[in-house]
């Protein structure tokens, strides 16, 4: 257990995975391991067929159902004056009780040096909640910019298809190095820096209060990504990706991997956002006959809806198939 949980917070930070030798191998999954290499046959052929099977979408649609009711709920609680849910993703009030984003918490508490009551409120809350939920789940199911990233990111797949651009990667430690740029930055100078950049917030404000100039900003990133590296943000520099990372590494909620059942197609890896995080799915690699995926993972379900024999699958830690 210990050893999964340094593993998944090195991939967090930035480090590539590393792939198991056999002594770290439970027996149960050596014995998988050799089984499948020594019946190809049966891997090939389910290979062969795999394009007939009809794929789900569920998960998918479930995200982008909460994704756009939570940010609907923003923006009417404020044209209509209910006072429901008022503020923004960045810092809100939910029938009066403060929440806080955790990334935006910690740039306050930096740059006015010291912690009001309701920024601990806030913050706790807010950790609570995610702490249970699986932190980076944030960024697939809550944030603005995701959803406007994972639909233009058709558009990138579509032009690399024929061969008009190219995705060009960056190291993913850079996200590490910018979340300590920003911190100290806002520390330094007094000034939350990180907000007047983040896309989320600008979104977050723009859909509640109206467009400004920050969309601008927006719209570069999202042609970046289109033109240039797809969904470079998400992928390689938001810090608030590893701040929520670091609280998803104590969820309960994850998805699980089962190997007896995989056929390692690998087409979950090609939908995935943070594809090493799926580094177990590779034949060979799994330490473990069951492992929960690290804590970069954004709980999309996206590699669940896409699994054809539902060996990644949603759960609570300790317990299977509940969900």
């Amino acid at each position: 257990m210990h050893n999964r949980l340094s593993e998944s917070w090195r991939q967090l930070i930035g480090f590539a995975p590393r792939k198991p030798d056999a002594g770290q191998q439970q027996t149960e999954a050596r014995v998988i391991h050799r089984t499948k290499r020594e019946d190809k046959t049966r891997i090939e052929a389910f290979k062969a067929h795999r394009a007939d099977i009809v794929r789900s979408t569920q998960w998918r649609n479930r995200r982008w159902a909460v994704l756009i009711a939570t940010n609907l709920l923003f923006v009417l609680s404020f044209w209509l004056d209910i006072q429901l849910l008022e503020g923004s993703l960045t810092a809100s009030r939910f029938l009066g009780f403060h929440m806080i984003d955790l990334n935006a918490a910690l740039q306050v508490a930096l740059a006015h040096k010291h912690i009001p009551i309701n920024l601990i409120i806030g913050t706790v809350t807010i950790f609570l909640f995610w702490a249970l939920l699986g932190g980076r789940a944030f960024c697939s199911w809550v944030c603005p910019y995701h959803l406007l990233a994972e639909w233009t990111e058709r558009l990138h797949l579509y032009l690399a298809e024929r061969k008009l651009v190219s995705d060009h990667t960056f190291h993913r430690g850079l996200r590490s190095v910018l979340w300590l740029l920003f911190a100290a930055l806002a520390l330094i100078s007094g000034y939350t820096v990180f907000e007047t950049l983040s896309p989320t917030g600008i979104l977050s404000r723009a859909l509640i209060y109206g467009p400004g100039l920050g969309l601008a900003w927006v719209v570069l990133l999202l042609l970046f990504e289109v033109a240039y590296s797809r969904r470079a943000w998400c992928r390689y520099f938001c810090p608030v990706g590893l701040t929520y990372g670091a609280v998803g590494s104590i969820s309960p909620l994850q998805i699980g991997y089962h190997l007896d059942s995989c056929f390692h197609e690998g087409d979950c890896r090609k939908v995935c956002l943070v594809p090493h995080v799926l580094d177990c799915v590779i034949k060979g690699r799994a330490s473990d006959t069951h492992v929960n995926i690290g804590a970069d993972c954004t709980r999309c379900g996206l590699c669940v809806d896409t699994c054809p024999t539902g060996s990644l699958r949603f759960e609570v830690r300790g317990l299977q198939n509940l969900l």
